[in-house]
């Protein structure tokens, strides 16, 4: 699934990317959406009072999605949250290059949020579930099972891209790889986006038929995250005087969850059956519709306000 894309990434260019301050500021500026404000709009923050504040939102966009669809159901709400603090590395290069968005610039986030993901994943998992929502029972995730994820999802495909793109290049000519190789191989993205799905839905498809009331819970807030975090992104992105190309990457990055990561977590630390499991789960099938649907709003506002890659 990301292979295709990330053979079509310009590593060779990539340094001078580094050297400009504008890119700093848009790597600034992301690392506070994902880190700060998307985890947090998916999780729910509260105080202990005297009574009264008992359920007081503290979150920066004051709203409370885990807490708000789910107050009653401890598991599915630590499922989404898993998912909430799962930053993207994977899909996000899809809708990207789907939507027209700066490919090279969406491959330094997707490295960045890899290395920040293994090393805050796990401190950032026990503080929502463990303190945050004062789980009842000890919840342990380990960094081992979080890097191992993030390297087989990315570290992978991303060594074989790298790869691929400097052999064929010398041997095959940088025309004839951009022109030929890369048109051959761009359609196996959409194939393996559909494979996953398939892999994913056939390993949770019974739970998700006989739950399907719970299945709908988790979905709303999903389609929730999805949608406010997306449209204001890219509404602050404009506002900022961004490019079309940067402000649909920074939307999609920020938009976007590792449900992979959140799956291999949950199934680790809770269980194949647990609810945890089963709200990861529910993430990929509410994420590719929604997302392929902002796709093409997104590309119908650029035309729209004349805002065009």
């Amino acid at each position: 699934m990301m292979y295709p894309i990330l053979c079509k990434v310009r590593f060779e260019r990539l340094h001078h990317s580094f050297r400009t301050k504008s890119l700093w500021k848009q790597v600034g500026f992301s690392l506070v959406v994902n880190w700060i404000i998307a985890p947090f709009f998916m999780v729910r923050l509260f105080t202990r009072g005297s009574g009264v504040c008992e359920r007081t939102l503290t979150t920066c966009c004051q709203l409370a999605l885990a807490w708000a669809f789910l107050p009653d159901e401890k598991g599915l709400r630590e499922g989404l949250i898993l998912v909430g603090i799962a930053r993207c590395i994977a899909m996000v290069l899809i809708w990207t290059g789907l939507a027209g968005g700066d490919s090279e610039y969406c491959a330094i986030l997707v490295a960045i949020n890899s290395i920040l993901q293994m090393v805050l994943f796990a401190p950032l998992a026990l503080l929502f579930i463990e303190d945050i929502s004062h789980a009842s029972e000890k919840v342990d995730v380990d960094y081992v099972p979080v890097a191992k994820s993030v390297g087989v999802f990315l570290g992978i495909p991303l060594g074989a891209a790298i790869l691929t793109r400097f052999t064929l290049r010398k041997l095959i000519g940088e025309d004839r790889y951009e022109k030929r190789f890369l048109t051959w191989i761009g359609p196996l993205s959409l194939l393996g986006l559909l494979f996953t799905i398939i892999v994913l839905f056939g390993s949770q498809g019974r739970r998700v038929v006989h739950q399907i009331t719970s299945v709908l819970r988790v979905a709303a807030p999903l389609v929730v995250y999805f949608a406010v975090i997306f449209g204001a992104t890219l509404c602050v992105c404009r506002r900022l005087g961004f490019s079309y190309g940067l402000a649909c990457t920074q939307s999609f990055t920020a938009a976007s969850n590792n449900f992979e990561l959140a799956i291999a977590v949950a199934i680790a630390t809770f269980g194949v059956d647990s609810d945890q499991a089963l709200a990861a789960t529910v993430g990929p099938l509410i994420e590719v519709p929604v997302l392929l649907g902002l796709v093409y709003v997104v590309r119908w506002f650029g035309r729209r306000k004349k805002w065009t890659p």
